[in-house]
């Protein structure tokens, strides 16, 4: 195999390089950086043959092999080992009689040789009817010094077996690396592809990267951008951005508020979202309204330590009466003898989206005619967020809770997510303080901290071409998945 070497100052030119020596069909083996450019090692696509098996479709015909001459065997010895196969396979000793080889040229008859004495009745006696077949319990045919030349034979199969086992390592080396160079090729493409982009539609990449920037994602950001007119300015363009998106987000008004609206809720979510607080704020809010006779409480939390105290604790406070349940059946039973109060509210167990009760606990309020709220925090990432939606989701799910938006520095990201499925946002809360903080959404004040400018110094600010390489490589993500 003629493998060749190419180095240049970069890797187009590497490449072109490659393409005028070897062709436009060469293999790139490796590619790595050297001082002063791009090392890589390629080979002709005629020369891969030696490495990569062919295809049977698509495989020449062999050149002929000298064989080792046939050694002569005695027919009882060869009826006897068959009849040995078969014992262990199963098969019928008749199919597995080897056929004779016919002889490449006449040969001159041999010296004739002391028969072999043939006991037709005894031919199974040497074998065992279990355990591996042993060469000493099989007579052996009478010595022939042409015996000694089919060890060359034997030798030579058993290298071809360890070049082919060799051969089929070298193809995952060989696609680890194309893989490799082809990320390389896409990350460069991507950088041109966003220079064109901004040299052409200089509005559109300007807004895109401050989305970028604000924390929305690629996704979201095409599909808000995509229908962009092209005759506005920087600042036109933002602002029918900003509409596109007050457009997609959907909240609940004090028309629909569930306070006055009543029934049956659940605040569900991960450890730490604040379920329990967010609980004794709606709880607090109905009683302001409705009187505490009208208000209910029931906790399904009794595996952490304090959590049923804690919200006894508030239904002390605000005159409630406070239940717990362990099971579905509790939970149907109490609901049915709290069917007479304007609202009732459930608290839940905090659990990890990634726990294996989170289907069970949902299946349970579905059960009971539960309708769900999940609360979600602004300061968790996107990607975390989306796993947590994708758990708790179910016909059930009324909407969603933004808790925690006084800690995040940008509602970004939350609001990407609340977006994206399609969630009615009911409350968001700011603070620890009940019922103080925990407010209709103001759709104004909600997207003014979404599209909020990140500092310049701000070491999360895209540079360069670095928002068009984060846009292609979720580009890639949507169409099959990471590569690598």
């Amino acid at each position: 195999m003629n493998v060749r070497k190419f180095i240049a100052a970069n890797a187009r030119d590497a490449l072109r390089k490659v393409k005028e020596t070897l062709g436009n069909d060469a293999i790139i083996l490796s590619n790595r950086g050297v001082p002063g450019g791009v090392e890589i090692m390629a080979v002709a696509a005629r020369d891969m043959a030696m490495i990569v098996p062919t295809p049977a479709g698509d495989m020449a015909p062999p050149p002929p092999v000298e064989r080792a001459p046939q050694v002569p065997v005695d027919e009882d010895y060869r009826v006897l080992l068959s009849s040995a196969r078969a014992r262990i396979s199963g098969a019928s000793p008749a199919s597995m009689v080897p056929p004779r080889q016919p002889a490449a040229a006449p040969q001159p008859a041999p010296r004739a040789a002391a028969p072999v004495q043939k006991a037709p009745m005894q031919v199974n006696a040497g074998i065992p009817r279990t355990g591996a077949l042993r060469n000493a319990d099989l007579p052996r045919p009478a010595a022939n010094p042409q015996a000694t030349a089919a060890k060359p034979a034997a030798a030579q199969t058993q290298a071809s077996a360890a070049r082919r086992a060799e051969a089929e390592v070298v193809p995952q080396a060989v696609m680890d690396e194309i893989r490799s160079l082809r990320k390389i090729v896409e990350q460069h493409l991507a950088g041109f592809a966003w220079g064109e982009t901004a040299r052409s539609e200089p509005v559109k990449t300007e807004v895109l990267r401050q989305m970028l920037d604000a924390g929305f994602s690629p996704q979201l950001s095409r599909d808000l951008i995509g229908d962009l007119p092209p005759e506005m300015d920087a600042v036109q363009a933002m602002a029918w951005v900003k509409g596109a998106a007050d457009r997609s987000l959907m909240t609940v008004g004090s028309e629909n508020d569930i306070v006055d609206r009543g029934g049956v809720y659940a605040l569900v979510g991960p450890t730490g979202v604040g379920k329990t607080t967010t609980t004794a704020k709606l709880a607090a809010r109905c009683v302001l309204r409705h009187g505490p006779s009208k208000v209910a409480l029931v906790t399904t939390d009794g595996y952490r330590i304090g959590a049923h105290e804690q919200l006894r604790i508030y239904g002390r406070i605000l005159g409630v009466a406070v239940y717990l349940v362990k099971d579905a059946l509790e939970l149907r039973q109490t609901l049915a003898e709290l069917q007479h109060k304007h609202m009732v509210l459930v608290d839940t167990m905090g659990m990890s989206q990634k726990d294996k009760l989170v289907p069970e606990m949902t299946d349970m309020l579905a059960g009971c005619d539960v309708q769900r709220l999940l609360l979600l925090s602004s300061t968790s990432r996107g990607d975390t967020l989306d796993d947590v939606v994708r758990a708790y989701a179910g016909d059930s799910l009324s909407g969603c809770i933004l808790t925690k938006i006084d800690e995040a520095a940008s509602l970004a990201t939350p609001l990407d997510v609340i977006m994206r499925h399609g969630l009615p946002l009911y409350y968001v809360s700011n603070g620890q303080r009940v019922p103080e903080d925990l407010h209709l959404p103001n759709r104004g004040y909600l997207l003014h901290r979404a599209f909020k400018d990140v500092p310049e110094n701000s070491p999360h600010k895209y540079s360069g071409v670095e928002p068009g390489l984060m846009m292609a490589n979720a580009g890639m993500q949507a169409m099959g998945g990471r590569r690598g």
